[in-house]
């Protein structure tokens, strides 16, 4: 029955999804909430902040499945629902402000702090502060989890989305392909607060990326860029799965200390004669690796190979952490 119900809100997801990313797309370009894309000729004006898509049909869809989860009688945690939808939600409000008035960094990096309150009161109710760690086994933080561990999961979780971002379909791909594999754990283990969280975003994801693909006719922005990494924290938060979580985000993990390296410098890769290049030839994140590697790629190739990367690493992550 819980694969029904996860069928059945996936693709109530996506629909709501579809439709919504549609109508915003009308409503951003007649409103001129617009910006440009950088790696086309012309630069060309795209409708932006298309997460609000994302964000609406995922919090729709994660309340009907908890409804239905409770009217049938499937065992789950509600408070930690509730506590994941809060953290979810206040960071797609934080994205929203910084797409519409434009965050400090310092103080865009720390603002998700702040909305991790909801998970760290319920990890403080619930008790459990050990960790499941490869090679390591259970290892208790004590009051360093909640107060520390779970804080800085949201906030880096929901930087990392945000930085390996700018290409058509990037940031949805990626996230769909992750929050794949972390249902497809949590159904091999029984993990019924994680499969219900991944399988409304994964839905809300593929509704949107119809539109968001090469070429992209709207931008998911922080909004969606957000959310995604605080649905992942959230996720893996509620789950036994955190080890499993921090696997699946190692290219934004590489990609923020290429960056980091870099003193964080912000610049667009080069288009030349329909190819993307590394900027002035340096390596400045995972993408100016990718292109300098390749020689330079077409926009589409080089979101395919970033997806291939991730869902490498995730079919990994199933096989060894789905047997264990």
């Amino acid at each position: 029955m819980e694969i029904l119900f996860l069928a059945i809100i996936f693709l109530f997801a996506a629909i709501f999804s579809f439709f919504l990313t549609k109508h915003i797309i009308a409503k951003m370009k007649n409103e001129k909430i617009v910006g440009q894309d950088m790696h086309k000729e012309g630069k060309p004006e795209v409708a932006e902040m298309g997460g609000m898509a994302v964000v609406g049909a995922f919090l729709a869809t994660a309340l009907i499945g908890s409804l239905l989860y409770m009217n049938f009688g499937i065992a789950f945690s509600l408070e930690g629902m509730v506590a994941a939808l809060l953290v979810i939600a206040i960071t797609a409000l934080i994205g929203t402000y910084d797409d519409i008035h434009d965050i400090r960094q310092s103080v865009k990096a720390a603002l998700p702090l702040l909305a991790s309150a909801p998970l760290v009161a319920i990890a403080l109710m619930w008790g459990n502060n050990s960790i499941s760690i490869p090679f390591l086994g259970m290892v208790d933080f004590g009051l360093l989890y909640p107060l520390l561990l779970i804080p800085l999961a949201v906030a880096v979780c929901s930087n990392l989305t945000n930085m390996l971002a700018g290409f058509n379909g990037l940031e949805a791909g990626m996230g769909i392909i992750i929050f794949a594999a972390l249902c497809a754990l949590a159904i091999m283990q029984g993990q019924n607060e994680m499969a219900l969280i991944c399988a409304a975003m994964m839905g809300a994801l593929l509704g949107f990326i119809y539109f968001n693909w090469y070429p992209a006719k709207i931008f998911i922005g922080d909004v969606g860029t957000f959310t995604i990494g605080a649905a992942i924290a959230a996720a893996v938060i509620v789950s036994s799965f955190k080890s499993a979580g921090v696997i699946l985000m190692a290219p934004f993990i590489v990609d923020w200390f290429i960056k980091a390296y870099n003193k964080f410098p912000k610049s667009f890769a080069i288009l030349k004669d329909g190819k993307l290049y590394a900027p002035e030839g340096k390596i400045r994140g995972l993408v100016d690796l990718v292109l300098k590697i390749f020689g330079g790629m077409r926009e589409r190739n080089l979101v395919l190979c970033l997806l291939g990367i991730e869902a490498v690493i995730a079919v990994i992550v199933v096989v060894v952490f789905g047997s264990s």
